[in-house]
């Protein structure tokens, strides 16, 4: 028997990272192997762009820093990276855009790698992107004047979801109170969280600002950076 090929993705998650979390990373675990048990897909990178200093949000330390603390995170990591293109744009960056620019990105990245191989194998494996999130993320697409509907439908119908839900969050209730999510349900990938973890890169500076212990929440050398650097303080 023939095994059906895969098809190749790319997993992408937008936020502002601050500081990324062992939480963080783990989300693209799980979405993995969700994707992965469908039968589908092979998941054969992730991609973690944080944001820049443009949304104002207090407490946000400068991209920089935030970019330096994902590479080491994920220097362990053999298939996540980080993409400083986010955080390097002068405004603010709709997730949309971003989605546009990796996709042009990945596939001319593609094609340079293919080029001794014929023009019909080169699209057959051109990967596929996703875009990653937790289930509140899902929530907030109903929220007065914070997403454009086209960028919505956009989202859902060109890239499609990867939205991992946590003990409490009803994703797919978000979805049914939603009629353009309604109409592209088949777009959006639902992942259960198994193991309970309620820790927020919120309740971590917290603890930081307070001067309390967060060693396992985070990479040690994250940790180390954030104490060299005098920060979350």
């Amino acid at each position: 028997v023939r095994m059906k090929r895969r098809i190749p993705l790319i997993l992408l998650a937008c936020s502002s990272f601050n500081p990324i979390i062992n939480m963080h990373m783990s989300l693209f675990e799980l979405a993995r192997d969700h994707l992965h048990q469908t039968g589908q897909y092979e998941v054969i990178e992730g991609i973690v762009f944080p944001d820049s200093d443009n949304y104002r949000n207090q407490g946000l330390v400068p991209p920089r820093h935030r970019v330096a603390m994902a590479k080491l995170a994920l220097e362990t990591s053999a298939w996540i990276r980080v993409d400083p293109w986010e955080s390097e744009q002068e405004t603010g960056t709709e997730t949309v855009k971003v989605l546009r620019t990796t996709s042009g990105y990945n596939l001319l990245r593609n094609l340079s790698k293919c080029r001794k191989l014929s023009f019909l194998f080169v699209f057959l494996v051109l990967p596929e992107l996703k875009l990653l999130c937790g289930a509140d993320i899902l929530q907030t697409f109903k929220t007065p004047n914070l997403w454009k509907e086209e960028h919505i439908k956009e989202i859902v119908e060109k890239f499609s979801l990867v939205c991992i839900s946590h003990t409490g969050s009803d994703p797919g209730q978000y979805i049914h109170e939603s009629d353009l999510l309604i109409e592209y349900q088949h777009s959006i990938f639902l992942g259960k969280e198994w193991i309970q973890n309620e820790i927020s890169a919120t309740q971590i500076r917290k603890a930081l600002c307070r001067g309390l212990s967060v060693k396992y929440f985070l990479a040690d050398s994250v940790i180390s950076y954030i104490a060299h650097h005098n920060i979350y303080t």
